[in-house]
């Protein structure tokens, strides 16, 4: 959309009838419009003939109400089907989901001065796969942790 100045703005508009309401960019959360940008970009890529090969995203949660964060992570994990996606977090909100697919995440430790990138150890496989704990969990006692092998630098 643009205005009189020529200023272009993001708005939204409702399908049904367009005449009833426009929202402004600027009426809109920062995490709404975040996420909307995540979705667009996640999603995009699964189109045919998309120039993406690849979607990373740094800490994706950022500025989402708790609550939405599952929400997101279901995306996510249905976009990833057409197309790699990364994403890193700190966020165990965003990891709460019993049967979040173990081959999903990657874990990172801090080894002697180095940072250290693995699968999730056998330890907390077998936690996630008995459903003991979620993802989120492990991250927030600390035991979300890189298998030795196969984890690299």
């Amino acid at each position: 959309m643009a205005d009189a100045n020529n200023y272009r703005w993001l708005g939204f508009t409702p399908v049904s009838n367009p005449s009833d309401w426009t929202i402004k960019g600027s009426e809109v959360s920062d995490g709404t419009l975040r996420a909307f940008g995540i979705l667009l970009a996640i999603f995009q890529a699964g189109n045919p003939g998309s120039p993406v090969s690849l979607v990373g995203l740094e800490e994706p949660e950022s500025n989402l109400h708790p609550a939405a964060a599952g929400v997101l992570l279901d995306a996510l994990l249905e976009a990833s089907r057409s197309v790699p996606i990364i994403a890193s977090t700190h966020s165990a909100d965003l990891l709460d989901r019993k049967g979040l697919p173990e081959n999903a995440l990657l874990a990172v430790a801090l080894a002697d001065g180095e940072t250290v990138i693995g699968p999730v150890s056998k330890e907390g496989k077998s936690i996630l796969r008995q459903r003991l704990y979620t993802a989120g969990d492990l991250l927030r006692n600390d035991h979300l942790t890189p298998s030795v092998t196969g984890a690299s630098t």
